[in-house]
């Protein structure tokens, strides 16, 4: 046996706590870039005292010359410092993301499973803000934060006077902070929930965006996303009134105290405890104190929608931890067994399964039939591993699914939703399920499903553009080359949800003639259908109502028990009337 090491593998809920560590040496780098950029910040209160003490006092140039020079250096020296502070910042994000952002990735892709309604990507986003922060003026105002209390001991050297100044502003500035933040985090998260929610209806609305216009729904619509929008507003204006009245304090405070320094500072000269150097040297430690905490408030929105986006994408991550590492199995014949299946569609709390057992030998044909809402795609899903079981198993080749990898497993499936979805891409690339392939490997699915002539007679053959979702081709069009990707290098298992709803009588001819071929080829096909052509092709028949089987067994004896026993000549005179069928028979 061998175990194959991926990344998925690993506990999804610390996706984001790997990347802050992959990124940890290039963050503490700038950490100490910034040290060392805030004790050369010094070097401009030093230079102010020499000059206003010594140097007007000595009237000495050269003195002034040299301490010119020195400052030019270090402030130089700064500079650099800071543009290698930017560059390490940009390479630990783009570590970051590319660490985190593929386990969110597949942690989204989880959680859509799991939910109803639209995909949570938001998380992806939610990881951009995380990285966005880590990155910007907003990390780089926290390291300069643990400066405040040293440029606070600065003015009690110069005087006692100063220290007592700088560090009733610096509390008064943080309470201001504190406050704005006691104020508004409440009404700000409730206001982002709701943004979230009425960009999400949004998105889902204009998929269908044809459907509102042919069908006059627009204004309708738009009315239901407005009462999402305003509710967004009201959050957002009540976080804004509350915050007013303490951003305009802050803005008095931060104006008045700017200007007091320097009347301390000359009431101190005028008593002749200080000198005027070390007035302008005070005032400019002073505003240096400051500046972090006025540089924290001015980015603390930032902070806050970063940890609001860190607590969520970590409890999506919790919330879909990554299977553990699965051994890689022998590859499967096709042998499908359910066992009192029972199964929930996500978000929904009554069975849509109950009790299901089948049992497919390999190379045979399958069809899945019953009125609507009797659990046909259900049971589809659950075939593919897409819905996980309340209870029961379901077992390929005697392993339960989730005893695969599920890349491994999909590798072997072949599957046609009833809704086909395709990706923006080519139809190559579609057909190739987006892997490194063989051109014959693609043009030989797209043969077997029998839309080759189709793919050839379009513009640019298989390397035609189809846009998102497949926007640009038919219905029956997408349903053909969604049938090509499920027969995409012969898997297994091919498992067919209503394959002819959107096709035409050649397609479906070229669904009959794919049959005949996967029989020949000994894969195992189930296929959920309402029509009776199809029929004709398969060995046996499971009929569904209400979630439960209601019959099942070979194919005559199912149909002579629901019909009676004349439909079966009727069917076996279909299967002589096809061309497939009689070249199956004859092979």
């Amino acid at each position: 046996m061998s175990t194959k090491g991926k990344s998925n593998s690993q506990p999804l809920a610390t996706a984001v706590d790997k990347g802050l560590a992959a990124a940890k040496p290039a963050l503490t780098a700038v950490i100490v870039f910034s040290f060392v950029i805030n004790l050369l910040i010094l070097a401009g209160p030093l230079y102010m005292l020499q000059v206003y003490d010594r140097v007007l006092a000595s009237r000495n140039v050269t003195t002034l010359l040299f301490l010119t020079l020195i400052l030019a250096f270090c402030y130089a020296v700064m500079a650099v410092l800071e543009l290698v502070r930017s560059q390490v910042l940009i390479r630990a994000g783009v570590k970051f993301d590319r660490v985190a952002n593929a386990d969110v990735f597949r942690s989204v892709q989880r959680s859509t499973l799991r939910r109803s309604g639209a995909p949570p990507v938001q998380a992806l986003r939610d990881v951009d803000s995380v990285r966005e922060f880590f990155t910007g003026a907003g990390f780089l105002a926290l390291l300069d934060f643990p400066w405040v209390p040293i440029y606070i001991f600065a003015s009690f050297l110069i005087n006692f006077w100063f220290g007592v100044f700088v560090l009733v502003a610096s509390v008064i500035t943080l309470i201001l902070a504190l406050c704005n933040e006691y104020a508004t985090k409440t009404r700000l998260d409730k206001a982002q929930t709701a943004a979230i929610s009425a960009s999400n209806y949004a998105s889902t609305t204009f998929r269908n965006s044809e459907v509102l216009h042919a069908m006059g729904m627009v204004e309708a619509l738009r009315a239901r996303w407005s009462r999402q929008h305003e509710s967004v507003l009201s959050w957002q204006a009540a976080a804004s009134s509350r915050a007013g009245l303490l951003v305009a304090l802050a803005k008095f405070h931060r104006t008045l105290t700017q200007s007091l320094v320097l009347g301390l500072g000359a009431l101190l000269v005028l008593r002749a405890e200080i000198t005027p150097g070390m007035m302008i040297a005070a005032s400019i430690i002073i505003g240096r104190a400051l500046q972090p905490v006025e540089i924290a408030i001015g980015n603390w929105k930032g902070f806050t929608n970063m940890r609001s986006a860190y607590a969520r994408v970590q409890a999506l991550l919790r919330e879909t931890a990554a299977p553990s590492q699965k051994i890689e199995l022998p590859v499967p014949v096709g042998h499908l067994t359910l066992e009192n299946v029972v199964a929930l569609a996500p978000g929904r709390q009554t069975p849509v399964l109950r009790g299901v057992s089948i049992n497919i030998p390999p190379g045979s044909a399958l069809a899945v039939i019953g009125p609507s809402a009797a659990g046909k795609s259900s049971l589809a899903r659950v075939m593919t591993g897409i819905w996980p079981v309340a209870s029961g198993s379901v077992r390929l080749d005697g392993s339960d699914l989730g005893h695969w990898d599920p890349e491994d497993l999909g590798a072997h499936l072949g599957y046609l939703p009833q809704d086909v979805e395709l990706f923006s891409g080519t139809i190559a690339e579609n057909i190739a399920r987006f892997t490194d392939a063989r051109d014959e490997e693609i043009i030989e699915a797209a043969m077997l499903a029998g839309v080759h002539e189709m793919i050839q007679k379009m513009p640019e053959g298989y390397n035609s553009q189809i846009g998102d979702g497949g926007q640009v081709l038919s219905g029956g069009q997408r349903q053909r080359i969604g049938l090509a990707r499920a027969l995409f290098r012969l898997p297994c298992l091919i498992i067919l949800d209503e394959p002819n709803a959107n096709l035409d009588a050649a397609g479906e001819q070229a669904l009959v003639e794919a049959f005949v071929a996967l029989k020949k080829q000994n894969r195992t096909v189930v296929v959920v259908t309402h029509k009776m052509n199809i029929l004709s092709n398969v060995d046996y028949i499971v009929v569904m109502k209400d979630g439960a089987i209601q019959s099942a067994g070979p194919r005559d004896e199912v149909l002579a028990k629901m019909m009676g026993p004349k439909v079966v000549p009727s069917v076996e005179a279909a299967r002589q009337k096809s061309p497939a069928t009689q070249e199956a028979g004859n092979g």
